[in-house]
Formats: structure tokens, sequence, C-alpha cells
């Protein structure tokens, strides 16, 4: 019974983390024990289990007798997460030889075509695995291990606030595509790197951090 019981919380958990970050409960939901132990068959008990642990990630915020309330993307958040985001992928850009901004400029082009074949299923949760894993590979190609995992890090909060920004305003999944091209462009040239980075996550994440 413990582990039919651990087995159920960790898929409740599994579930409603998914859910979180695709976007299809997004912030200020309300959701109740009984709704999500309804829809996914099972008791209480391991739903709970597995509020409570959203709740101590900083995904939920329990309120009892009510139900759990998905916690909004904070502007402060959003801008913290693009300023390091930017500050890491600008190192790892600056770095590169001419033989690597080529090598990379092809992968990233080839990233950009699956991303706009995804991207005409509207296929939302994997158009923003995509979209981190492009960015995933400016980090790595700097070589420096420490910073490939610091901003492995922020793949959660990558992931919701793509999400969030396509389901928003669906033209912006042609966008992103195009501006990952354009991005690639500017490593193949060697320059203006930083300038389309940043007129990228300006254009796409405006709402999160505009005042």
């Amino acid at each position: 019974m413990p582990a039919t019981s651990e087995s159920a919380a960790s898929r409740a958990y599994a579930s409603m983390r998914a859910r979180i970050l695709d976007g299809e409960l997004p912030g200020g939901s309300l959701v109740s024990e009984n709704e999500i132990a309804a829809q996914l068959g099972v008791s209480r008990t391991p739903v709970r289990e597995a509020f409570h642990r959203l709740q101590t990630e900083g995904w939920m915020q329990l309120y009892p007798k009510r139900g759990a309330v998905v916690v909004p993307i904070g502007r402060r958040e959003a801008r913290d997460v693009l300023e390091a985001r930017r500050v890491i992928e600008e190192w790892a850009a600056s770095g590169l030889d001419d033989a690597a901004r080529a090598a990379l400029a092809e992968r990233l082009v080839e990233l950009a075509d699956e991303q706009e074949r995804v991207a005409g299923t509207r296929d939302l949760d994997e158009f923003a695995r995509l979209d981190a894993r492009f960015h995933q590979e400016i980090v790595d190609a700097g070589g420096n291990d420490v910073l490939s995992a610091v901003y492995r890090g922020f793949d959660d909060r990558q992931r919701r606030m793509t999400s969030r920004a396509v389901a928003a305003e669906p033209a912006r999944l042609d966008r992103v595509v195009e501006q990952h091209r354009r991005l690639a462009a500017a490593l193949g040239a060697g320059s203006t790197f930083a300038e389309v980075l940043e007129r990228h996550f300006a254009d796409i994440h405006r709402e999160l951090t505009a005042d």
C-alpha cells in the first residue's frame, strides 16, 4: 500500500507540474484536490501530497478548504531570468572562433527548421521544449560546464515563460522561429548577436517584463 500511494503521489505531481509548465494551468488558476483526483482517477491523499510538494517548489500556493492557486510568473522573476540568460548566452557566443560559430549557426538553423515544423502543429509544449534546446545549444557551445549547468537550471521557468508567451499570442510561434533564424545568422556573421538576442527576449516576453 505505501508503494502504491507513493506512486500515485508521484504521478499526480508529475501531471500537475507538466500542466503548469506547458501553460495548461496558467498562473492564477484555482484547482481543488477533488477536481484533480477525479481527473487522474486517484484518491485525494496523493493529490494532497503533490500539492504540498508543488507549493514547496514555488509553483502553487495552498489555501485550506479552498484549494490551491497556481503561482503566476512575477515580473521581477521574469526580468531576472531573462537577464541571467542573456548574460550567459552573450558570454558563450563571444568566445567562439570562426569555425565554432559557423558550426553552431548550422546547428541552430536545423533546430529552427524543427521548430517551424512543430509550430505548424501548434504543439505548444514541444515548441517550448525546442525553444529551451535552441538556447541551451548556444550556451553549451561556450564549453563551460558550470555555466551550462546553471543555464539548464532555468529550463522549467524558460519553458513556462515561452508557453505563456505563445499561448497569449499564437502568432509569436512564427516570430520565434524567424528571430531564431536571425540569431543563427548573427552568429554566423560574427556580429550583432547581442543586439538580436536582446530584441528577441524583449519582443517575445514583453507582457511579462513591461512596467
